[in-house]
């Protein structure tokens, strides 16, 4: 079975080939940096690094950039409530992301590309844009691109325009906005007092880019006209992703993407995350709250990308402890050189993720492999570290601890108490254990001891 992926574009299944063989050409819209990024950002980028990986592992050479949003309407805003330039603020955030990416264990893209560096690649298509007649300069000087001279807009949030034509006849110079708020959309902001000290000096006079334009301008600049995969959040269908279409087709002619791929809101609790409603979580807060980033990482491969997804805490404490479960019964395995990938249980993993990244079948398939007895404990080793290749949980680099000697002994003093029957000088060892950083927990097979 050949690699199938879901296209937001057509709404099909469609089979993956690739503009050019052998190689992929991956564009995932980054982060904006004004803020942590919370915890439903981080499905888009883990969506995106499985996606990756998988390529990776079929023996794609991919080719990944992700843009790093420094300058739009909220990162000024923010920027000036803090009395910090734009480049120290956005510089902070920025820093702090890539803390959290390599806490999730999400492989570096080949290229960040800051919005700001790329002020001259916009004027060059806005310019173009501006002759072919795709835009136009409004009084105040700023540049709209003209929806109605792109037929096929729409065609991927799947509005119909001729529904829409009084609407449309507006201007939109807000970055984001609602479908039913269907207008021109800017692709640069004539200078407005509001922006401080934030603009350019350019030949479309002075001021900065519209949103939109800055993902067009750094996908070309680095992986060109057509690209093969362009990953995001369903929030970016709308309108982020369909004015991406319009710019840079407008502007080359061609095709922009050939596959779009969106993963779906992630809830709390039942509803959208937000600050106001006070369920909006980062990663610092997980961690906070006794949870591992590879935790949260393997919870969502519990479901399907594209599938709506419910979060609570009593979920994710349950998937930390999955996580502790695997790595549990992979260090159990004797480290062996002379393993070799199970080539049955390898056919049925592919099969899975071949299927539109199919995660809760692959996830459910380890731990047939763990618990299958047919299987050799060196040869279950090795299979476990190929599939770990997509999962990405860090099973190659997982370490047996080296409990302390004071800590040793507190355990040896506790299971001879346990053994005499005194439970109260058990627990009380326990606890000194605990004050420690560590916890013992009593299994079939003795004691065992790991840190909190």
């Amino acid at each position: 079975m050949s690699l199938k992926l879901h296209n937001t574009y057509t709404k099909n299944l469609e089979e993956f080939i690739p503009i050019k063989k052998d190689s992929v050409s991956l564009y995932t819209c980054g982060p904006t940096v004004y803020d942590y990024p919370h915890i439903g950002n981080y499905r888009a980028y883990i969506f995106g690094d499985t996606l990756k990986r998988f390529l990776s592992y079929q023996g794609y050479q991919v080719n990944h950039i992700m843009n790093i949003t420094d300058i739009d309407d909220k990162t000024i805003r923010d920027s000036q409530k803090k009395g910090q330039s734009l480049r120290e603020f956005t510089e902070f955030y920025t820093n702090e992301f890539y803390k959290d990416r390599d806490m999730l264990n999400i492989i570096p893209a080949d290229c960040y590309p800051k919005a700001t560096d790329y002020i001259d690649e916009m004027v060059k298509i806005i310019e173009k844009l501006i002759e072919k007649g795709h835009a136009y300069v409004s009084t105040d000087g700023s540049v709209y691109f003209n929806i109605t001279t792109f037929p096929d807009y729409g065609k991927l949030s799947h509005i119909d325009l001729s529904e829409l034509k009084d609407n449309a006849k507006g201007r939109m110079k807000s970055d984001e906005y609602e479908k039913d708020s269907v207008q021109d959309f800017a692709l640069w902001k004539a200078y407005d007092e509001s922006d401080g000290d934030v603009f350019w000096e350019t030949s479309l006079g002075k001021g900065r880019p519209g949103w939109h334009i800055e993902c067009t301008a750094m996908s070309i600049k680095n992986l060109g006209e057509q690209i093969d995969i362009h990953t995001g959040g369903v929030d970016n269908i709308f309108p982020h992703h369909e004015n991406e279409i319009a710019q840079s087709e407008g502007y080359t002619g061609k095709q922009f993407v050939k596959y779009w791929m969106h993963n779906e809101w992630l809830l709390v609790n039942g509803k959208k995350m937000s600050k106001s409603l006070g369920n909006f979580y980062t990663l610092r807060d997980l961690i906070d709250k006794g949870i591992s980033p590879l935790g949260y990482r393997l919870w969502l491969m519990t479901s399907h990308y594209r599938t709506l997804t419910n979060l609570n805490i009593e979920t994710l404490q349950g998937a930390d402890t999955a996580l502790s479960r695997l790595y549990e019964a992979f260090k159990a395995l004797p480290e062996a050189t002379d393993g070799t990938v199970d080539m049955d249980y390898k056919v049925r993993f592919v099969e899975y993720m071949n299927d539109d990244l199919n995660t809760p079948q692959a996830l459910a398939l380890v731990w047939e492999l763990i618990k299958d007895t047919t299987i050799s404990p060196a040869n279950k080793r090795a299979t476990m570290i190929d599939f770990d290749q997509v999962f990405g949980f860090g099973l190659a680099d997982l370490k047996e601890e080296v409990i302390p000697e004071e800590v040793t002994k507190l355990v040896v003093e506790r299971e001879n108490a346990r053994q005499n029957k005194d439970w109260a000088m058990s627990d009380i060892l326990r606890a000194k254990i605990n004050t420690l950083g560590y916890e013992v927990k009593d299994t079939g097979e003795g004691s065992k001891v790991s840190k909190i």
